[in-house]
């Protein structure tokens, strides 16, 4: 077990953490290597060529702007979503791209940052070529890295980077049936191991607290999603439903009684519609099924007698630890794996996290999270123009309604289900595997094909 609930849940900016979080971590982390080795005073030029979806769909999800504010040595999870575009704008005025407060470079974003259509690089679908050189046009440096999926980047030849440090937590497990037995060895609950396991890296306290600082963030984003209206960014004149949606609901003192379901459909929504105007959002595990843990959270804040802080956190250690398993033995990259590895995931994960919260056993837990994989094998990942939009929105609110039946499934169950969690998890691998690339977050397949962008 290498990977902490805090990679899992990482907070960021919209629209992808595949092709907005990652690459701009990517270029921050090159600039970062030319400083270590001083070579950052003599790069007067840099180049950066994007592969595979990242050529292919990086214009709709921001990459040429996550990259250079990258370059300028802003992080997704520190920098103002309100200043991206200026600054941006800014840079393609001046021709001028800051390094530091002393050291600037001229950047022609059409000459310097070149989308690769059609060309691919072995690591990874989404893969990031960085080039430095000298103002004789010597060649300074030059990484490759590539954007695996949640945020997570690697480096060619090395590991994520995001890794946790290889400390040994009391209790491992890569597998969900290690994850049962762990439970049953030791009379803990999954959301207890996670805990433990995340205390090996920071205090008890530090945990708690920087769990429920991600819960606050994903509240925040539901609320800014239900308060905003108007049109997405992006060219398909997209409108925002959530805030609609909240009207209504909140105008109407006799619910109807399937009214918590559309509660929860408001709330997914606002968070996806905040990503889609590359706003502050949590990857869970990926940007573009970020509304799925947040909506489902709250739903059982809204609608569960005795709903608690103590719930939430047990809702997320549980969901971070499914996360990871996914992470670990399969892939959370719609670019790799199509979007049953983004909103599958998210569901699935959802869905054991709220049976914990509600009291229920592992094996519940388990149940409940494949189901919710289950049921989303084979969803392919077609962004109709290559934003998170259509139909990535509408899916994050059924990824969640999904999760909260097969939580609802598993805990009215009592025998042993037929279909294992790590069954599973490899059966999601293997489908991406065998899934054209078309239908593969590159806008290439499916409704990004059929539909026309107007």
């Amino acid at each position: 077990m290498k990977t902490s609930v805090f990679e899992i849940f990482k907070i960021g900016i919209g629209p992808s953490s595949s092709h907005t979080v990652g690459p701009m971590r990517a270029a921050h982390a090159f600039v970062s290597e030319l400083e270590c080795v001083r070579l950052l005073p003599a790069t007067s030029r840099i180049q950066i060529d994007l592969f595979g979806s990242l050529a292919l769909t990086g214009k709709g999800h921001a990459t040429d702007r996550a990259i250079v504010l990258g370059l300028m040595g802003e992080l997704p999870d520190t920098v103002d979503p309100a200043t991206i575009e200026s600054r941006f704008s800014a840079m393609l005025d001046t021709h001028e791209l800051e390094f530091t407060p002393t050291h600037s470079i001229a950047f022609h974003v059409e000459n310097d940052l070149r989308f690769r259509k059609g060309e691919s690089l072995p690591g990874h679908p989404n893969a990031m070529k960085f080039s430095a050189f000298n103002s004789e046009g010597g060649l300074v440096a030059s990484s490759v890295y590539y954007s695996v999926g949640g945020g997570f980047i690697r480096k060619e030849g090395e590991a994520d980077r995001n890794s946790a440090t290889q400390a040994v937590v009391p209790y491992p497990f890569s597998s969900a049936d290690e994850l049962l037995q762990l439970g049953e060895a030791h009379s803990l609950a999954a959301w207890q191991i996670a805990l433990a396991n995340e205390i090996t890296w920071r205090p008890e306290i530090e945990v708690r607290s920087l769990l429920l600082r991600i819960w606050q963030t994903m509240e925040e984003c539901i609320q800014r999603g239900l308060r905003t209206e108007g049109i997405l960014p992006g060219g398909l004149r997209v409108r925002r439903r959530a805030f609609i949606l909240h009207q209504k609901l909140t105008a109407n003192p006799l619910p109807e009684p399937l009214a918590a379901l559309d509660w929860v459909t408001a709330f997914a929504m606002a968070v996806n519609e905040e990503n889609a105007a590359g706003g502050r959002v949590v990857t869970a595990p990926t940007n573009g099924a970020a509304g799925i843990i947040p909506a489902v959270g709250s739903y059982y804040q809204k609608f569960i007698p005795g709903a608690s802080s103590e719930g939430i956190l047990k809702y997320l250690l549980t969901a971070g630890a499914i996360g990871i398993l996914y992470k670990e033995n399969a892939s959370i990259s719609g670019a790799e794996v199509g979007c049953q590895g983004e909103v599958g995931v998210a569901c699935s994960m959802a869905a054991g996290g709220l049976v914990a919260a509600l009291g229920g056993n592992n094996r519940q837990v388990e149940a409940a999270a494949e189901i919710g994989m289950e049921h989303n094998l084979g969803m392919t990942c077609d962004p109709i123009g290559g934003l998170v939009q259509i139909p990535c929105i509408e899916r994050n609110a059924m990824g969640a309604v999904k999760a909260i039946s097969a939580c609802r499934m598993a805990m009215n169950e009592t025998g042993e289900h037929k279909v294992s969690l790590d069954q599973v998890i490899e059966t999601m691998y293997r489908t991406g595997l065998d899934m054209q690339t078309r239908y593969k977050e590159t806008s290439l397949g499916g409704l990004a094909l059929n539909i026309i962008e107007c």
